[in-house]
C-alpha cells in the first residue's frame, strides 16, 4: 500500500518523540503588519494580513515607519502561553522574522527589530521563553529564510530602486543575504533563548539544495535536537509540511504537520470575521490525528499585543474538549483504515482504539474491517453511558463487522469519543471495503500505478503530473452487498476552466466499463478543502456489481486537456443506489 510520503523529510527518519506525541500546537503570526491590520491608506488590501507590504506595494521607507508606532503594551507572554496550555497545545511556534524582514526579537545583526526600532523596547521572545518554561510548552521559532522584502538580497519580491518586481535576486545577492542576515539571525535565535523545539522555515522559492543543507547543518551544530521544518526546501527537512490548511486524503507515512488558520488570514486583519466554529476546528483536529498529521493552529495577535476575543473563545472551547478527550489525540497512531469513514475517524495507541464520532448515527454504528477482539467500550466524556457491541466475522468472505449500540444522543459537546479496549494492538483490513452507508472509496494515492511511477502524487494524496493516457490506476476492493452504484470522480479543477473542454477517463470494473468527461457536477463542502484549487465531483455514470465479493477497478485517462496541470485525482467513489432485486 502506498501512503503519502513526506516532501520534506524521510519517511524512515526519526525525530524527538515529543513532536509526535504533541499532535497539537499553536502558531502565532505577529509583526508590524498587525498595525495596519489589513488596511493601507484607507483601502482594505486583499489576501493575507502579513502580506500587506507586498500586496499594497508599500515602499520600504514607508513600511519602516510602522516600527515607530509599534508599541504592543498589552502583550502578556504568560497569558498567551497559559491559553495555549489550556487549549491542549504542546508547542508554540512564533514568527521571529517574517517576509517583511522585521525581527520580533533583539537581533544584534540587524537594528530593524522590536527592541531597537520601536517604542516598545522589549524582547517578547525572552518573555515567551520564560512563560513556556513555566507552563511546559515547547518554544519554537518561525523564520523566513528565503523571502526578505527589505534586504537587498532577499527573495520573493526583489526590489529595484523603489519598484516591486516578482523576479528573484541574482544568486550572488541571495547568498550575500544568507551569509549576512539569515544565518546570523538563525544563530541568534538558537543561542539567546535556551532550548528551541523546532525552526519553522517557509517559502523556499529560489534556495538551492546545498543552501538548505547548509542552513540545516547550522541548526544542528548549535542545537542537535532542534527539529527542522520541511519548508526549509529541497526535501532536507526533518518532517513534511502540508500546504496551508491542507488536509490529506488519507493517512500519511513519516512525520507531517498542517498549518491552519482560525479565520482566513494568519496576520491580524481587523475585518476578517470568517471564524471557523469550534465544531469545525475540532473536526479538523480529529481528521488530521486520524491521518497521522500534527495540527498547528494559528492566532494573529493585534498591534496592541492581544489575541482577538474570537480566537480566545474558540481555543477555550477546544481546551474543554481536550481536557476530557485528549488521550485520543496525544501520541496516537493514525487509523489503519484505507479510506475516510462516513461517521468519523479512528486513532489508536497500545491496546486501545478511539472512535471519533463526528456524525451521530440514527441506529447502530456499524464499522467494517476491525479484526481486533474488543473487551470493553466506553465514552471518554461519559464512562457510565450504556454502550453494547457485537463482533462478527464472515469466514468465507473474510468480512469483519463491529456493531455498536449507542445512546440516542452524543455525550458531551462537539465530537464524541468512544474508547475501545482491545486484546491486542489495533488490526484492520487494509483493503478498501464498503462502508456502513453503502459507499466504497478508492483513494488515488492507494492505487497501483502501471507503469510504476508513471503518475506522481501531491502532498495531499492527489495525482500530479498525470499528463498522458498511458498509465492505469487500479484498486482491489470488497463489497458486502452487491447492487447499483453511482461512480463519482473527485478531482481538482482550476476556476473558470469548465468551458475549455475536459479531461476524459474510463473506468472498468469486471466486464463493465464507463467512459466520459470529468464534468464538475458539484463542489464538495469547503470543510473538506485540501488545497487552494476547488475540489469538484464529476459523475461518470452507474455501474452494477452483481454480488458481494472482491472486485478490481481500473481507471485510465482517454483524453488529457492540453495546456493544463493534468488530471488531479483525489478519489473514485462508488455510491450505493440500490441493492439487487
Amino acid at each position: 500500500m502506498r501512503l503519502v510520503s513526506p516532501v520534506g523529510g524521510d519517511a524512515k527518519a526519526t525525530i524527538p518523540a515529543w513532536w509526535h506525541e504533541a499532535r497539537f500546537g499553536m502558531f502565532i503570526h505577529w509583526g508590524l503588519y498587525a498595525l495596519p491590520a489589513g488596511t493601507w491608506k484607507g483601502e482594505q488590501i486583499p489576501s493575507l494580513g502579513e502580506w500587506i507590504m507586498r500586496n499594497a506595494r508599500i515602499p520600504v521607507p514607508e513600511y519602516e515607519q510602522l516600527a515607530r508606532r509599534f508599541n504592543p503594551v498589552k502583550f502578556n507572554a504568560d497569558q498567551w502561553v497559559s491559553l495555549a496550555k489550556r487549549a491542549g497545545m504542546k508547542y508554540l511556534v512564533i514568527t521571529a522574522k517574517h517576509h517583511d524582514g522585521f525581527a520580533m526579537y533583539d537581533s544584534p545583526c540587524d537594528p530593524f527589530n522590536i527592541v531597537k526600532a520601536t517604542p516598545f523596547g522589549r524582547d517578547p521572545m525572552t518573555e515567551l521563553a520564560e512563560a513556556c518554561g513555566k507552563h511546559g510548552i515547547r518554544l519554537c521559532f518561525y523564520y523566513s529564510q528565503t523571502q526578505d522584502w527589505r534586504h537587498p538580497g532577499g527573495a520573493g519580491h526583489w526590489r529595484f530602486g523603489e519598484k516591486w518586481s516578482k523576479a528573484f535576486p541574482p544568486p550572488e545577492a541571495f547568498q550575500d543575504y544568507l551569509e549576512k542576515k539569515a544565518k546570523p539571525q538563525v544563530r541568534e535565535l538558537l543561542t539567546q533563548y535556551g532550548s528551541i523545539g523546532l525552526i519553522w522555515f517557509d517559502t523556499p522559492l529560489c534556495i538551492t539544495r546545498e543552501q538548505s543543507l547548509d542552513l540545516k547543518r547550522l541548526v544542528k551544530s548549535i542545537q542537535p535536537d532542534c527539529i527542522v521544518c520541511g519548508r526549509i526546501g529541497n526535501q532536507v527537512g526533518d518532517y513534511g509540511t502540508m500546504g496551508d490548511n491542507m488536509i490529506p486524503a488519507g493517512r500519511v507515512a513519516g512525520y507531517w504537520e498542517t498549518p491552519a488558520t482560525l479565520n482566513d488570514t494568519w496576520g491580524y486583519k481587523s475585518y476578517d470575521h470568517n471564524w471557523k466554529s469550534a465544531d469545525r476546528l475540532l473536526g479538523l483536529l480529529v481528521d488530521l490525528a486520524g491521518k497521522g498529521v500534527n495540527y498547528l493552529l494559528n492566532v494573529g495577535p493585534t498591534g496592541e499585543g492581544e489575541f482577538p476575543p474570537e480566537s480566545v473563545e474558540r481555543l477555550e472551547a477546544i481546551g474543554e474538549w481536550m481536557s476530557v478527550n485528549g488521550e485520543a489525540i496525544y501520541g496516537t497512531q493514525p487509523s489503519p483504515c484505507p479510506c475516510e469513514l462516513p461517521w468519523g475517524r479512528i486513532t489508536w495507541k497500545g491496546k486501545r482504539a478511539y472512535l471519533h464520532v463526528t456524525k451521530w448515527p440514527e441506529g447502530p454504528l456499524r464499522i467494517h474491517g476491525i479484526r481486533s477482539s474488543i473487551s470493553a467500550a466506553r465514552f471518554l466524556a461519559d464512562p457510565g453511558a450504556r454502550v453494547t457491541y457485537r463482533q462478527q466475522h464472515d469466514l468465507e468472505r473474510d468480512w469483519h463487522t463491529l456493531e455498536l449500540t449507542l445512546p440516542p444522543q452524543a455525550p458531551g459537546a462537539h465530537v464524541a469519543v468512544l474508547a475501545l479496549d482491545l486484546e491486542a494492538p489495533l488490526d484492520m483490513d487494509d483493503t478498501p471495503i464498503q462502508q456502513s452507508d453503502g459507499s466504497v472509496t478508492l483513494l488515488a494515492h492507494l492505487a497501483q500505478v502501471n507503469p510504476p511511477d508513471a503518475v506522481a502524487f501531491e502532498r495531499n494524496g492527489t495525482t500530479e503530473a498525470w499528463h498522458t493516457t498511458e498509465p492505469e490506476l487500479s484498486w482491489h476492493f470488497k463489497v458486502a452487498n452487491g447492487g447499483r452504484f453511482t461512480v463519482e470522480i473527485v478531482h481538482w479543477e482550476a476556476p473558470g476552466k469548465e468551458a475549455e473542454g475536459h479531461h476524459e477517463v474510463s473506468l472498468r470494473i469486471g466486464d463493465t466499463s464507463l467512459e466520459g468527461p470529468l464534468l464538475r457536477h458539484r463542489d464538495l463542502d469547503s470543510f473538506r478543502a485540501r488545497r487552494v484549487s476547488p475540489e469538484a465531483v464529476g459523475i461518470l455514470g452507474e455501474i452494477t456489481l452483481p454480488a458481494a465479493g472482491s472486485y478490481e477497478a481500473v481507471l485510465r485517462a482517454t483524453r488529457i486537456r492540453p495546456d493544463t496541470a493534468g488530471i488531479m485525482l483525489s478519489e473514485v467513489r462508488l455510491r450505493s443506489v440500490a441493492t439487487p432485486d
